[in-house]
């Protein structure tokens, strides 16, 4: 079986090295290099444990905050765009408790199995990928914030997850890091099976890896379209020239639903924009994380890769543009003195802006659409989780397509 995989991140990627070692006959394609687009710069966390999606029942108290504030970091900015307003209302549909639920429990199986499958490809690959299993601080500024994260721990924990709340003195022995910023928090989650890893990394080894195993890679070629008959799609069109193949993968991020509705197919699939700095991290020992860390007030996520640091966060719902406001990154910036005080001048920080793919529940789509053609199958909506959960993601395409 030919199987043509529309896209070339991390989702992508690893669905064509399962489709691979699996024995088919692959052909990735993508307008951009491999982990190029929102795979790129992402926040480096790989959150097994920590999957609760945005969707929340606490959404509707920030509700004006998110529509008014300029400096909160999630935002959401009306637009004259049927598909924003669709998405936006079948978000806040999800925001209540047993939806929140449902999902979390959904996600943490399927990041279950994508760290059994990333793990199974790092020892048998041995990428260069800055790969640490450090642990995870997710600090909590309030008591009342802590009381909540302490309700979300005890339900996770009936799934299996290993977690602990931590006083303010245990974090700093924990990351010495933080000595300086513990006394400014009431606790934190600690998860110590927690990992990180550089993304891009990642999807450059994986298209060394799979080119040399005969995949094919058509890149620098946008897909303008799809043919199809008879309910099945013949070729995928690109400037290149078509493609023809056996079965398709839909995996082109936040533009997934672009493509969707030329078939007719309504994706509830929107960007959440985000953004993040790197920057090389001080010699000095306990002046930059080891551990990766979460600020949950602030929503920025810290995460160590070899010799920098990866700082990032905001989750806009502001539309398709890539710009990067200086505000932003100063944001970050802030974030990050605040946090880590000696974490040195921050020069050179790498301002970079992305788009995270997410559906309304937080779910990604994994699988056929009860509405499309026979031999396409979705594997888009990730989220802020695209790295967390693509090896389980692929993993599901792969059964599919074998049954």
């Amino acid at each position: 079986m030919h199987v043509c995989v529309m896209g070339a991140g991390i989702v992508g990627l690893a669905t064509a090295y399962e489709l691979q070692r699996q024995g088919l006959q692959v052909t990735v394609i993508d307008q951009a290099a491999p982990g190029m687009g929102t795979s790129g710069g992402n926040g480096a966390q790989l959150s097994y444990s920590y999957v609760q999606p945005l969707a929340d029942p606490g959404i509707w108290a920030q509700l004006p905050k998110l529509l008014l504030a300029g400096d909160s970091p999630l935002k959401i900015r009306p637009r004259l765009d049927p598909h924003q307003w669709r998405w936006g209302l079948q978000f806040l549909a999800a925001c209540n408790r047993s939806t929140s639920e449902r999902s979390t429990a959904a996600l943490l199986a399927l990041a279950a199995r994508s760290r059994a499958g990333l793990e199974r490809m790092l020892g048998a690959e041995r990428l260069d990928c800055d790969f640490s299993r450090t642990g995870k601080l997710v600090l909590y500024a309030s008591q009342a914030a802590l009381d909540d994260a302490r309700r979300q721990v005890e339900l996770q924990r009936a799934w299996g997850c290993e977690q602990e709340l931590v006083t303010p003195a245990r974090c700093a022995e924990i990351e010495p890091a933080l000595a300086h910023y513990a006394a400014q928090i009431a606790g934190a989650v600690h998860t110590p099976s927690e990992c990180a890893a550089d993304c891009l990394k990642v999807c450059q080894g994986l298209h060394a890896l799979l080119a040399a195993r005969g995949v094919r890679f058509v890149l620098g070629a946008r897909i303008t379209g799809l043919t199809q008959s008879g309910g099945r799609v013949l070729a995928a069109q690109t400037r290149a020239g078509a493609v023809e193949a056996d079965a398709y993968v839909l995996a082109l991020g936040s533009t997934s639903h672009l493509l969707a509705r030329t078939l007719g197919l309504s994706l509830p699939v929107y960007p959440l924009k985000g953004y993040s700095i790197t920057f090389d991290a001080p010699a000095e020992p306990a002046a930059a994380p080891r551990v990766s860390v979460t600020d949950a007030a602030r929503k920025v996520v810290f995460a160590r890769l070899g010799s920098r640091v990866r700082v990032a966060g905001m989750a806009e719902l502001v539309g398709f543009g890539m710009d990067i406001p200086p505000e932003r990154i100063a944001s970050l910036r802030a974030a990050t003195r605040a946090v880590f005080p000696h974490s040195g001048p921050l020069t050179d920080p790498q301002p970079w802006a992305g788009q995270r793919p997410a559906t309304p529940t937080g779910l990604p789509l994994v699988g056929r659409h009860a509405h499309g053609p026979a031999n396409l199958l979705l594997n888009t909506g990730h989220g802020a989780l695209g790295f967390t959960l693509a090896f389980g993601s692929a993993a599901a395409i792969a059964e599919t397509l074998a049954a």
